[in-house]
């Protein structure tokens, strides 16, 4: 067993979004972390899941939009949330949106096609850690919100499993507390009470 790989493993954490800078991945590490991601249980090979580019200026563009949007939904906002909603994807210099892609199979539930998608997300943010960049997945308001998902390019039956944000980050993270294994993990002793 590689000690580095379980160190590397045990050690993962989320970058908060506002601390990350350029560089983001070349071309060319994009293409190798979107490989990695596509590399996760997936029943029948159906890949129910898809990936959305956000760089350079799109992501300034989509701020844009989603600023519009939200004023639309709840009326002029102050300037601290304009701010916000402008800079939802400028933040990082890559954001990648993992997409679920329902596709009918007679025998696999559409939850399992689901958690599938979440696996890639996973290995997304895994293969970016490995080549040394910071990452942090989120949805946000707009992961729900119907109109939004159709400015970021989905399609109507199309949902947000997240929005993977990659970047630099010279720092140290602090450790945040874990769950205890005591009381997340049981032997099988039965059904359980109704």
């Amino acid at each position: 067993m590689s000690s580095d790989i379980i160190n590397f493993l045990s050690t993962r954490r989320s970058t908060p979004i506002k601390d990350m800078s350029e560089p983001g991945p070349s071309d060319s590490e994009i293409e190798t972390i979107l490989r990695i991601a596509s590399r996760v249980p997936d029943h029948a090979r159906l890949a129910p899941w898809r990936f959305i580019l956000y760089r350079g200026d799109a992501r300034a563009e989509v701020g844009k939009q989603l600023l519009a949007l939200a004023e639309e939904l709840e009326g002029p906002l102050p300037d601290t949330r304009r701010d916000q909603e402008l800079s939802r994807f400028s933040r990082a210099p890559l954001v990648i949106g993992v997409v679920f892609v329902p596709k009918p199979h007679p025998k696999i539930p559409e939850w399992e096609k689901f958690i599938s998608g979440g696996a890639a997300a996973m290995n997304l943010c895994m293969a970016a850690n490995a080549l040394g960049y910071a990452s942090n997945w989120i949805s946000n308001w707009y992961a729900d919100e119907p109109r939004a998902r159709r400015l970021l390019g989905m399609a109507g039956e199309e949902r947000v499993i997240g929005f993977i944000h990659i970047g630099t980050y010279h720092g140290e993270l602090s450790e945040r507390p874990r769950p205890d294994l005591a009381e997340i993990v049981s032997d099988y002793s039965g059904p359980a009470a109704e």
